[in-house]
């Protein structure tokens, strides 16, 4: 199925989509939000499974013309936010920019970092900068949003935990971040809020390049690359 975030609030109301991506309705019978739906998606995702079929089936007089300018972020804030690059030309790439190396770690040990998550960006929303010299740059990825993953758990046992995938502008302050880096305590001005497509969609809507991917790839593959939860 495919789920969004009308603007309203700070964690916006949620809707269903149609797969068609033309119409949307509001499910407040059964999450206000999408954080609500999330806690509770065991009850929530069968629920809004069957509005999704009727919606598709043209059974619902409440649909409405789905805008994405009218979106918040699918997930407007999360609990947590966890970037990770796992693939090498990206990261040789975003190094050499700041005159740096790959560490041999990364071959063993794919780079993550925690970022900030108190308010994602819209997908039609400006990016507001200050200056010019910051230098934006955006990076086209993956963004995966789980339930709760148990400490321990392997790659195979954390696909399970993946309730929903969106795409994701990263956004990077290129100018601000060689700086910064160079304090040794990771980024924070450098890396500001990121922007999301206007749905999240669940697994199976992905087909059979989901399962091809679920068959061959590792979890960190699956995303260059955000976890959210």
């Amino acid at each position: 199925m495919k789920l969004a975030s009308l603007k309203g609030g700070r964690d916006g109301v949620l809707v269903v989509v149609s797969r068609n991506l033309e119409h949307a309705v509001r499910v407040p019978d059964i999450a206000v939000t999408m954080q609500s739906a999330l806690d509770r998606w065991a009850v929530c995702a069968p629920l809004l499974e069957q509005r999704y079929a009727d919606l598709n089936a043209g059974d619902l007089d409440r649909a409405f013309a789905f805008e994405p300018a009218g979106c918040a972020s699918p997930l407007p804030r999360a609990y947590q936010w966890a970037d990770g690059s796992a693939y090498l030309n990206h990261v040789e790439l975003v190094r050499k920019a700041r005159g740096a190396e790959v560490p041999a770690s990364f071959f063993e040990d794919p780079l993550m970092y925690q970022g900030g998550s108190d308010n994602f960006v819209g997908p039609r929303d400006d990016i507001r900068l200050q200056s010019d010299a910051w230098g934006l740059d955006f990076e086209a990825e993956v963004t995966v949003v789980t339930d709760d993953v148990p400490m321990g758990a392997t790659p195979a046992e954390a696909l399970g935990h993946i309730k929903l995938v969106m795409l994701v502008n990263d956004v990077s302050l290129r100018g601000l971040i060689p700086g910064e880096l160079a304090k040794g305590f990771g980024f924070f001005q450098s890396k500001p809020a990121s922007a999301f497509s206007p749905v999240a969609v669940t697994p199976d809507e992905l087909g059979t390049s989901w399962e091809a991917g679920k068959l061959h790839r590792p979890l960190a593959s699956h995303c260059n690359g955000e976890l959210l939860g």
